[in-house]
């Protein structure tokens, strides 16, 4: 797949490793963008706590009344482990989907904390949460975007011009394309901090 190049009207810097750490710099608007992102995914995800709950079965991280989400979307972000096998997923699924779930919020909710200031610093393990992160924005974005083959994504990365964003697919393409290079910068930032270290 080609790598999108940064949007025009950006002015972003890419992630990059250096005496600081990782560090990156997002404008107020992208921040602002990029925290509502992670405001509309963590929405997705926290699910409501019932009144009923066996305690014992929350405590360790049971959810017997959990079922295959029939939102696309999520269930990019909560997928069927088993092909084929409902009943194996399901089980699967009620055994593990609460923590999952926990899990993603946490590095959503962490990564919208950290947009606090234009110039970001991260450490690995912040920056591992980043990457989640912005990786389940881009789940539920290439969903809601379509994109099922090779042919869809150069059609998506083909959009470039933030002035030409004139529906709703074009301006979610743009912000896709935003948050890819976004998060390619930082896995190549965090590739550069990790051989440093070894």
């Amino acid at each position: 797949m080609r790598h999108p190049e940064r949007a025009a009207a950006s002015v972003a810097k890419a992630f990059k490793f250096g005496l600081k750490g990782i560090t990156g710099y997002l404008e107020p608007a992208e921040r602002d963008l990029l925290r509502g992102l992670l405001d509309d995914v963590i929405s997705m995800l926290d699910s409501d706590a019932r009144d009923n709950e066996d305690p014992l079965a929350a405590l360790i991280g049971l959810d017997m009344d959990v079922k295959k989400p029939s939102d696309r979307a999520l269930l990019r972000l909560l997928p069927n482990v088993l092909k084929d096998d409902d009943d194996g997923s399901l089980e699967f699924r009620q055994l593990t989907e609460r923590s999952v779930r926990e899990s993603k919020v946490g590095a959503l909710r962490a990564t919208a904390m950290g947009l606090d200031k234009d110039e970001l610093v991260l450490t690995l393990e912040d920056a591992t949460r980043w990457s989640m992160a912005l990786n389940d924005v881009r789940l539920v974005l290439s969903e809601r975007l379509d994109i099922r083959d090779e042919a869809d994504a150069e059609h998506i990365h083909s959009m470039q011009d933030w002035s030409q964003a004139e529906d709703v697919e074009s301006y979610l393409a743009l912000v896709y394309n935003f948050t890819t290079w976004l998060q390619e910068s930082l896995v190549q930032a965090m590739i550069s901090a990790r051989q440093a270290k070894s």
